[in-house]
């Protein structure tokens, strides 16, 4: 394993996020009706409720709470707090469709070195935060090709920036 440092596990993929909610039905109609995963076959010999969902390459697996009336939910957006992000093709399309929808969202915009990037944040039913955004705006730049804990994409420019995607 020592040997292996890129990779010691030998990870291939993501293959799902697992959700404890509420209600497996409302969670269901969200993630199908709202962001667009589609419900799958789930092995019949788990003794507990709940549901699978997949799209994008990821799997969504709700898990029926044992105690849904004492589950904290978050209300306050907080884009610093744990969340999962998809990339979408019109963030102006998503923004519409949120506001069409009545979904509370927050917009958040990055720049930097002159490229920018559009998020909006909002919730799940259960406060589970999700984040949409054009995040292939800005370039992976691996930190190994420079000599700092953090890349300023301001000292390079665009044409220098070798975009590295698995």
């Amino acid at each position: 394993m020592k040997g292996d440092l890129g990779n010691p596990l030998h990870l291939t993929s993501l293959n799902h996020i697992s959700l404890v909610c509420k209600s497996v039905p409302e969670s269901i109609d969200f993630y199908q009706n709202t962001l667009g995963f589609v419900p799958i076959r789930r092995p019949g010999s788990f003794d507990f409720d709940g549901a699978w969902l997949f799209s994008y390459g990821l799997g969504i697996h709700l898990l029926q709470s044992e105690d849904p009336e004492n589950m904290p939910k978050k209300t306050e957006i907080n884009p610093k707090d744990n969340h999962i992000s998809f990339q979408c093709e019109s963030i102006d399309a998503v923004e519409k469709n949120l506001k069409e929808m009545e979904i509370h969202y927050v917009r958040k915009k990055v720049t930097e070195g002159g490229f920018e990037v559009d998020q909006l944040f909002f919730h799940d039913p259960d406060g589970f935060m999700i984040e949409i955004c054009n995040c292939d705006n800005i370039p992976i730049v691996p930190l190994d090709i420079c000599s700092c804990s953090r890349v300023n994409l301001q000292m390079m420019q665009p044409q220098q920036i070798k975009v590295v995607r698995p």
